[in-house]
């Protein structure tokens, strides 16, 4: 391909990648959750005190909502926030970024694997182009989720591995990227590594052929950029409480309640078959082979999706014309000529991208395992590229495989973005805690007139308190002097000034006045009437306001 051609093309993708993701960015989906606002706070907070929320200075990890999430992800969207301030824009701007960074990071990537490729320049572009336009990259490019920057650095941090094989400087970087990121996301600190080691198992003669010293060079310099999380989770017991809590040995009860009743029936038939079978580590084995398939499975991955906010309605985290493309892509590059190294490399991320989530609860979930991403686009360009080569032979199939291929392909890709940018909003708004911006902004109009406003934060409006923290753009030094805050795990009571964070209990309450109360429809009674119901897009009540 003309290079000129091929760099022109490369650039209209980069274009489209970024339209795709940085329109109406802070407006679809319409509210942040309460990890992006959460997010957004502390890195406020951080920027005015250089404390998180809890007064931590410059923390390594968030304690947040007592997940503990590594904080990277807040010191990115320093800028953005200082620039644009406290928005939803703002909070999601660095995970856009790193989406689009990572089409181009991607098309390098696949001139690196496929370097001997005859169609190495048409494989690249189509891996590119249908990276830009995937639902599932697009989906949290949009989001301030932590999950969307680590896939970009696991892709950076191949691209110059494979950089490195021949100009050795470009393991620093590699190195550099990996090491990075333990601070982004959970995820990451177990498949980070276990695809760096699969690389360099896969390209071990070329690795250990590096004089020690460099070796040494490289190995020092990871040890440096992850030593300051190594001190904090080995100094910190509550470091590892988001995966402890997520995990299947956590649900020790539930998982093991009908292996127990098993094994009391075992040993009573005197079962030794029975016994073996329903040990609990047999079980536990089972649930995390079941949990690690799952993310294997074709509805999930084409038609439903997991939660509401991981995927646009009706549409699944890859476009079902892919299916096909995706099986002969697995095919070809098992079978055809490419090199065994670039084979195993490409199949060991696809087989490692599960492993973490596998052992979670929740699963298949689509955040845990955005690292499958570029493999299935990589599967999916090596279909279409070899099915068209194939079909190019029969001048008579050609042109109406040509036009079948164009109109399923519009068909699919179209209804995507009119289900993501035209219907999600009013679809699953309230799955997105929206609400609170209408909220806060009426409640800071009538707030002077009440000595108190209590919030509820029960279910569906549970950690309220962050929504108005970011909301009112509430001083952080301020905050930070209320004192440590006492907190359990997604059961927190923060109040500060006027606002009270608690269930509404309208019996005991409709005696209090001169009290603001904000609240789901469920907590304020039908003869109640509100001074203000704000709706959900689709037009059900979301939160209700009543003055007493």
């Amino acid at each position: 391909m003309n290079k000129k051609l091929l760099w022109i093309l490369l650039f209209g993708i980069i274009i489209l990648a970024s339209v795709l993701r940085l329109w109406q960015l802070g407006k679809i989906p319409p509210s942040p959750d309460w990890d992006e606002a959460a997010l957004g706070y502390d890195t406020y907070s951080i920027i005015h005190t250089g404390r998180d929320e809890f007064g931590k200075f410059l923390p390594v990890v968030l304690r947040s909502f007592d997940d503990y999430k590594p904080a990277l992800y807040a010191y990115l969207a320093i800028p953005s926030v200082v620039i644009s301030g406290l928005t939803v824009f703002a909070v999601r701007f660095p995970s856009a970024v790193m989406g689009i960074i990572a089409v181009l990071a991607v098309f390098l990537l696949i001139r690196e694997f496929f370097e001997n490729y005859k169609y190495k320049d048409q494989l690249s572009l189509t891996v590119s182009f249908l990276f830009a336009i995937s639902p599932w990259s697009i989906q949290f490019s949009r989001l301030g989720f932590e999950s969307n920057v680590g896939d970009a650095f696991n892709i950076l941090m191949t691209l110059f591995f494979l950089k490195g094989l021949k100009k050795s400087r470009f393991f620093y970087l590699s190195v550099f990227f990996a090491g990075l990121n333990v601070y982004v996301y959970q995820s990451e600190k177990v498949f980070t590594p276990l695809l760096l080691l699969a690389l360099v198992l896969i390209y071990r003669k070329k690795i250990f052929a590096l004089s020690k010293k460099y070796l040494l060079s490289i190995i020092i310099l990871g040890l440096i950029v992850v030593a300051p999380m190594i001190v904090y989770i080995l100094g910190n017991r509550e470091a590892l409480l988001r995966v402890t809590g997520t995990s299947v040995f956590s649900y020790q009860t539930e998982l093991l309640k009908t292996n127990i009743q098993r094994l009391e029936q075992d040993k009573g038939n005197n079962d030794i078959f029975g016994l073996l079978l329903d040990n609990r580590r047999v079980v536990y084995a089972y649930a995390i082979a079941s949990g690690y398939l799952s993310h294997f499975g074709f509805n999930w991955l084409f038609i439903t999706g997991d939660i509401s906010r991981h995927h646009a309605p009706g549409v699944g985290l890859l476009y079902l014309f892919e299916f096909p493309f995706i099986l002969i892509g697995i095919y070809q590059l098992i079978f055809g000529d490419f090199e065994k190294k670039t084979k195993f490399a490409v199949l060991a991320w696809f087989l490692l991208a599960p492993l973490p989530a596998s052992i979670t609860t929740g699963v298949p979930h689509a955040v845990r395992t955005l690292n499958f991403l570029p493999v299935f686009q990589i599967f999916s360009a090596l279909g279409i590229l070899s099915a068209f080569i194939f079909i190019s032979k029969y001048k008579k199939m050609k042109l109406f495989f040509y036009l079948v291929f164009i109109a399923v392909f519009i068909l699919n890709v179209v209804y995507y973005l009119d289900q993501y940018f035209v219907q999600l909003n009013y679809y699953t708004s309230q799955d997105w805690q929206y609400g609170y911006k209408q909220a806060v902004d009426e409640v800071v109009l009538l707030r002077d007139k009440y000595s108190q406003i209590v919030i509820s934060d029960a279910q569906p409006l549970d950690k309220s308190y962050m929504f108005f923290l970011f909301y009112l753009k509430y001083p952080p030094s301020d905050y930070q002097k209320i004192g440590e805050i006492s907190s359990g795990s997604f059961v927190s009571h923060h109040s500060f000034g006027k606002y009270v964070f608690r269930p509404i209990d309208w019996q005991k309450d409709s005696f209090r006045k001169n009290i603001l109360y904000v609240g789901s429809p469920g907590e304020i009674p039908k003869g109640v009437t509100p001074l203000k119901t704000i709706d959900n897009l689709d037009g059900t009540p979301a939160i209700e306001i009543v003055g007493t």
